[in-house]
């Protein structure tokens, strides 16, 4: 891009836009990593605006630390300060610079726009290409993943829900195609609470699919969803399930997520419904309420709420290959190399919200093993913030449980052919 001036006789406006790309992995940067783009942004600055007092701020737009936000920060006020400029108050100053951190997954970026009176605005650019991350070890990822094996058994498991835990799980409901099972830890071992059938008229799809969730009204216990059919249990123990058939919209937000404030002060994830085949293993991409103003999208495999600072972004797995992100206004399309299933967690980490998607495993070889990431979307463009996290085999689920902190993966072991079910808990890396 380059320097615009307008009205040379009157005083400026300088509107600069830098996008500087990362060539390190996000979360590791040293302030002298930065010192570069940062003197080329500085000397583009005062290019324009001449000596004298600047107010300059810094907001992240990106899934940069917080210290490397400050190192960007510090880097840049030390070079502007050496060609001559002085921090000021907005008040007492002859002009603004408010720069923004963004970036894609090839590069880095800074955005800034710097005010100087009522006069014209030009626009400058500074890019760094992204390198390659290959070499980095695991532990440089600002988050870590780690699994905590749940349950495991012949039948295929649709979902686990826990129903009461304190330092662990503590009781736990088990879906596969013909039952929900509970079961209590008991002495260090789990034993069955009670087996509840789910009687459906209809066979099966090939590829079944289904939730348990906990139920948002007080009158009973546990919702279960399951091509074409609906269970609905009783309150407390021992249940009873009744079930019918239903074309009802599954919900895409469990109740307590949906309540669950963003990080950061955003909005708060929506409670979102969407319609799923009754003979197929995908939603139809008809939703209720919708997505601002959509309420349709592609047929689409999963789906993941992304809270932004003003806006809720949806990703969906679509039947296509692609990941749709929606933001209630457009719907854009993009080839990622994910697999069919996605998830989100909320951590303190980076934006304070996280996509957990499903990939080939590092070590899979022609196994057919998966793997899970934790990835930052900024700018629509996704960055991996965690290691790959690999399983025993094909992940045929991934939910994300209803506080909104944690998500259910369930494996296919490649090895036994036994279905096991984890808990994937995410934490900010020292």
């Amino acid at each position: 891009m380059r320097h615009a001036i307008q009205n040379a006789f009157q005083s400026l406006k300088l509107s600069l836009v830098l996008f500087f790309f990362c060539s390190v992995p996000v979360g590791i940067a040293a302030a002298t990593e930065w010192s570069g783009p940062a003197q080329q942004l500085a000397q583009k600055i005062v290019a324009v605006t001449g000596p004298g007092a600047v107010a300059v701020t810094v907001e992240n737009r990106s899934s940069l630390w917080t210290k490397n936000v400050d190192a960007i920060s510090g880097e840049l006020r030390v070079d502007l300060e050496a060609l001559g400029v002085r921090p000021a108050k907005p008040e007492q100053a002859a002009a603004s610079a408010a720069v923004s951190l963004s970036e894609n997954a090839q590069s880095c970026v800074w955005v800034a726009e710097i005010h100087q009176g009522a006069g014209a605005s030009a626009v400058v650019m500074v890019s760094v290409p992204r390198g390659d991350n290959a070499g980095f070890a695991h532990e440089s990822m600002p988050v870590s993943l780690r699994k905590i094996p749940l349950w495991a058994q012949e039948d295929r498991i649709l979902d686990v829900l826990i129903l009461e835990e304190d330092s662990a799980p503590r009781q736990i409901a088990v879906l596969d195609g013909e039952k929900v099972s509970i079961y209590r830890l008991k002495n260090g071992k789990w034993e069955l609470d009670q087996r509840l059938g789910i009687t459906h008229a209809r066979p099966w799809p090939r590829d079944l699919r289904g939730r348990v969730m906990e139920a948002a009204a007080k009158d009973h216990l546990l919702d279960v969803y399951l091509p074409g059919v609906f269970c609905r249990s009783t309150a407390s123990l021992p249940l009873t399930l009744n079930c019918r058939e239903s074309d009802d919209p599954w919900p895409l937000v469990a109740t307590a997520a949906a309540s669950f404030p963003s990080f950061g002060g955003g909005p708060s994830v929506q409670p979102l419904g969407a319609f799923y085949s009754a003979t197929r293993n995908f939603f139809t991409g008809a939703l209720a309420p919708g997505v601002g103003k959509l309420s349709t999208v592609g047929k689409f495999y999963s789906a993941a709420a992304l809270p932004r600072e003003k806006y809720l972004l949806w990703l969906f797995a679509g039947t296509d290959g692609q990941i749709h992100l929606v933001d209630g206004v457009t719907d854009q399309a993009a080839k990622l190399g994910w697999g069919s299933d996605v998830a989100s967690v909320k951590t303190a980490c980076g934006s304070g919200w996280q996509a957990l998607a499903t990939g080939a495993g590092e070590n899979a070889g022609n196994s057919g093993a998966d793997s899970v990431r934790a990835y930052e979307i900024a700018d629509r463009a996704p960055v991996p913030v965690s290691a790959a996290l690999d399983f025993p085999g094909e992940i045929t689920a991934l939910w994300t449980e209803a506080k909104g902190d944690s998500a259910v993966a369930v494996v296919r072991n490649r090895e036994t052919g036994a279905y096991e079910a984890f808990r994937l808990a995410a934490a900010c890396s020292q």
